[in-house]
């Protein structure tokens, strides 16, 4: 999990030495809820869980669309759709972008 991201200096090292107490284990609370009865009316979300933080996550819908009655090639996704498509793409923010507090 924390293989790829820099610790080039100790303000890195430091992260990712608290990113490595989000372990695996912290999932389990939430998976035994959503599997309990308890959960019920609970459906179609996407949740993460960072530490001890639970997380309700936005859904996946379509933005936007494009469309060609003859289909595509690889060069007309490259010069149609792509460019088209391209202002509604999503940032890749890292997680330091969008979290301006340390896991809890």
């Amino acid at each position: 999990m924390t293989g790829n991201i820099p610790t080039d200096t100790p303000d890195q090292q430091a992260r990712v030495d608290k990113l490595k107490q989000m372990t695996p284990e912290k999932n389990t609370p939430l998976a035994v809820y959503l599997a309990s009865e308890a959960a019920k009316d609970v459906s179609g979300q996407v949740f993460a869980v960072r530490k001890n933080e639970i997380l309700l996550m936005s859904q996946s819908r379509p933005v936007r669309s494009v469309q060609r009655e003859e289909g595509w090639t690889p060069e007309l996704i490259r010069d149609h759709a792509g460019p088209a498509l391209a202002p509604a793409y999503f940032g890749l923010d890292r997680s330091q972008d969008v979290f301006s507090w340390d896991p809890v």
